[in-house]
């Protein structure tokens, strides 16, 4: 006999095999128990406009289902989309319990848990709840916002320089830290970069497979923060390897600067489906989010290597004292081959 906890445990990692190409939904996995408590059923959402997870488990499971337990990290839907609503397809599959990890925050798909119930399905919430959050929590953070998540990636020396004095900055690090990259553009929606960045390195900003270079089939939008329209016609960033947005001041809206309003910028791409964007190079633009409150999360990849002179990683952030310093609660710190991987949540500052 399956445990709700051990059940939710494996919905979370059924979960997370949707990361990166659910958007604008978002990962959800289930699992169904049997009425003796055996597992019958599995699923998790795979693209948006795919069966959802409970869906999919409901098929594998069959009549098998009927007098059964649902394990499922997110509420189910209560409305009609691209896809029924799951809540009405519990019922009709004579499920009588409905555990649940998170409620729904979005007002038209909210209310699955209120429906189950009045059709006496018994129903519980809160089970690893915040394990599911985290596991959640680009796509969470997106719709309670009204903006998508943003991480501002990096790499540096181990003396916080980006590029060296001659403004060489390839390759800062390793190659497992790159592939690493590679694995955190596949998760996200969009990868931003500045004008600067694209002059400077002529990157191509795709997710690629590094043991042969070929792409990956889901390619991210690639988005170019270009105030002016300095974007070279034969820039990489301009081919058809992924959908791509040269995002002007003219198009998106100028903040008092004259350069592209940041805020405006990320309205736009939740509005054009993205979740999740990933901000690359370089430091004057990541400097410009910080500014802004516009980073949720940071993921540095520092080098053991000196500089002594060079590019910083980061400029014009808006700190002038040690009191305004942007503080950061460190979740995780890895080795990558010969590096270093930090990853940290932006503080909230105390009102």
């Amino acid at each position: 006999m399956v445990s709700d906890d051990e059940a939710m445990s494996r919905a979370i990692a059924l979960a997370a095999r949707g990361l990166g190409t659910t958007s604008p939904n978002p990962v959800v996995g289930c699992v169904l128990l049997s009425a003796e408590g055996e597992v019958v059923g599995e699923g998790f959402h795979a693209y948006a406009g795919g069966p959802h997870a409970e869906i999919v488990a409901l098929a594998q499971a069959g009549e098998r289902a009927r007098g059964g337990t649902a394990v499922v990290t997110l509420e189910p839907c209560n409305h009609t989309g691209r896809t029924g609503p799951c809540a009405r397809a519990l019922i009709n599959a004579g499920i009588v319990r409905v555990v649940i990890a998170v409620d729904d925050p979005t007002p038209v798909a909210a209310g699955g848990a209120a429906t189950l119930r009045e059709a006496g399905v018994r129903v519980e919430t809160g089970v690893r709840r915040a394990e599911v959050e985290e596991g959640n929590v680009a796509w969470l953070t997106a719709v309670r916002r009204g903006r998508p998540y943003v991480t501002w990636k990096y790499a540096a020396t181990l003396d916080g320089r980006s590029a060296a004095a001659d403004g060489t900055s390839q390759w800062i690090t390793s190659p497992p830290a790159r592939a690493d990259v590679h694995k955190l553009r596949s998760s996200v929606d969009a990868i931003v970069a500045g004008v600067g960045t694209i002059i400077a390195d002529d990157p191509q900003l795709t997710v690629r497979d590094l043991r042969d270079g070929s792409l990956a089939i889901k390619q991210p939008w690639r988005v170019v923060v270009d105030s002016s329209g300095r974007t070279p016609v034969t820039a990489r960033i301009r081919d058809q390897a992924a959908p791509t947005w040269i995002a002007t001041a003219a198009e998106v809206g100028a903040g008092p600067d004259g350069r592209v309003d940041l805020a405006a910028l990320l309205g736009e791409l939740y509005a054009r489906g993205v979740r999740a964007v990933l901000l690359e190079g370089g430091p004057t633009l990541a400097g410009g989010f910080l500014a802004a409150g516009l980073v949720d999360k940071v993921v540095g990849y520092i080098a053991p290597k000196m500089l002594g002179a060079g590019q910083p990683s980061l400029v014009g952030a808006g700190v002038t004292t040690i009191a305004e310093a942007i503080e950061l609660d460190l979740t995780d710190i890895a080795r990558v081959g010969p590096d270093l991987r930090f990853t940290a949540s932006l503080r909230a500052k105390e009102a």
